[in-house]
């Protein structure tokens, strides 16, 4: 009895984990033209650097090692497609345009009574996020639409998307309970910029006035260390240094039991995926959107004898994430071993399943 007493009081003690990012970066300081150095990245990493929030832009920043370099090619690359797209990088595939809108001029979009209207991204408005648990946030404070979604992102999750007619309702209906300014933006913007990996990141970090398209030709991202690191265009085959990122979090498409998935991200990476804090949920949310089955496995294992669940790599959960209902130890634990796995839609919570389910999994690259 005192043995177990003492490793429970031991597991929370191990409550405070470090964190980890997403993806590892690895600056290369030789001159290429972008074309170049993403055939580099692809070859010798994962792809030309891709950045999902500002957390991750500091990383990239401070990889950059070689202070005297001016410019740096990260993996964002002008289209010839300009869709609408939501702040959270989901496709807008439900709109509700006031008549007339958009105008095709303007790149960002507020509501009004309901229904959208398209309005420069450099106006101040007061904005709505999105929250865990469906939550919605008002901000009573006016911003420019980047503004507002690096204030989303950093406290809570994003700029709310709508992605259905009663999604809408619910939004307007909390406008008018709380009695809050009728013209909020939301986070439905558009651009031609995609990254080289084809990530659904709407992470931006423009220098003013850019992108300018100086010349009429330049359709390619990079970092400028005159600008503290903020991003610039540039034509595409001017040469400078890089930065590449080798992805950390691997979603595997393959349908296995969770034994079998454990062996395979054993044998071919590090481990299945722990998940320790809500800035790691956000990077898993991003990652198990391309599942081709409804939940996930995770590295989550329920400890009968301790009445518990554990992550594989030895720690706590002293973050949690439970659909309702799921969490709890079942009482035919020691008859059906039970497993965790995340939702790949909806609300993205953990669910508790039979460990012989088949279904994608997520590994991780970290040692």
């Amino acid at each position: 009895m005192e043995q177990t007493l003492y490793l429970v009081l031991l597991l929370i003690a191990l409550c405070s984990v470090s964190e980890c990012v997403q993806r590892q970066y690895h600056f290369i300081n030789v001159l290429k033209t972008w074309t170049e150095a993403q055939r580099y990245c692809r070859e010798k990493y994962t792809d030309l650097a891709t950045a999902d929030n500002m957390n991750d832009m500091n990383v990239l920043n401070k990889s950059v090692t070689d202070g005297g370099v001016k410019n740096v090619w990260i993996g964002l690359q002008k289209t010839s497609v300009n869709k609408w797209q939501w702040s959270s990088g989901d496709p807008a595939l439900y709109l509700n345009w006031r008549s007339g809108q958009p105008d095709g001029i303007d790149e960002c979009a507020f509501m009004r009574n309901g229904q959208w209207e398209d309005w420069s991204c450099t106006n101040n408005l007061s904005f709505i996020c999105s929250s865990f648990n469906k939550r919605l946030v008002f901000v009573n404070q006016t911003m420019n639409w980047r503004d507002a979604q690096s204030y989303c992102r950093q406290n809570h999750i994003d700029l709310v998307s709508v992605r259905n007619q009663n999604e809408n309702q619910q939004i307007q209906k909390f406008i008018n309970d709380s009695h809050i300014s009728n013209e909020v933006w939301i986070g439905l913007f558009r651009d031609s910029w995609q990254w080289s990996d084809q990530r659904n990141s709407s992470f931006r970090y423009w220098f003013t006035g850019e992108p300018n398209n100086f010349g009429g030709n330049e359709n390619c991202a990079a970092i400028s260390k005159k600008v503290w690191g903020q991003w610039i265009d540039e034509p595409c085959m001017r040469q400078y240094p890089f930065v590449c990122h080798e992805d950390k979090l691997i979603l595997i498409k393959e349908n296995l039991t969770w034994p079998e998935a454990l062996r395979y991200c054993r044998q071919n990476h590090v481990d299945l995926v722990s998940v320790h804090s809500e800035e790691m949920q956000r990077r898993l949310m991003n990652v198990v959107k391309g599942a081709s089955t409804a939940e996930v496995w995770l590295g989550l294992h329920n400890y009968c004898i301790m009445n518990m669940w554990l992550w594989l790599s030895g720690e706590n959960m002293c973050y949690q994430n439970w659909a309702p209902g799921n969490g709890t130890t079942p009482e035919n634990c020691n008859l059906e071993k039970r497993k965790g796995a995340v939702q790949s839609g909806g609300d993205q919570r953990w669910v508790s399943l039979p460990e012989t389910r088949k279904l994608n999994f997520i590994c991780t690259n970290y040692e």
